[in-house]
Parts: C-alpha cells; structure tokens; sequence
C-alpha cells in the first residue's frame, strides 16, 4: 500500500465542506476527507484563508485530472504533490 494523497485547494469552509461530502457521492470514498484551514502567507486576517480538503487514496484509484476538474466547480483546484 502506498500513502497517496489529494490535496484539494477551496477558496472557503463552506466550499470545502461541499466538496467534502460531495466526494463520497462522486467518487465512492468510504473514509472521510480531513479539512485543514490554511491562513495565506503574510495575511494576519482570518478571511484571507484557503481551506485544504485531504483525501487519502492508498489504492490509487482516484483520477487526479476528474478530482482537478470536479474541485474546478467550487473555484478550487488540486495540489500538485
């Protein structure tokens, strides 16, 4: 088993947590996805912040263009590693 993971990039919480549960639907994930709240560099104001939804896929079954393309709908995008 590897340790891949997805990082998608969301523009806010509620688009994060959209996508979040939109995930298991799409794809068929069965764990849930990790939101981290990441504070933009330089910026001391708590809405300047991305939210990064992290998904682990060991099995590498996950397409990273569908993901890039499914997280586009929400302004976001996916991380390349």
């Amino acid at each position: 088993m590897s340790d891949v993971r997805h990082v998608l990039v969301l523009p806010d919480r509620d688009a994060a947590e959209e996508v979040a549960e939109a995930l298991a639907e799409r794809f068929g994930v069965d764990e849930e996805p990790r939101l981290v709240r990441d504070a933009l560099a330089g910026e001391d104001d708590a809405e300047d912040a991305q939210w990064l939804v992290v998904l682990r896929d060991e099995a590498g079954r996950l397409d990273a263009d569908e993901l890039n393309e499914f997280v586009a709908g929400w302004d976001g995008w996916r991380e390349e590693p």
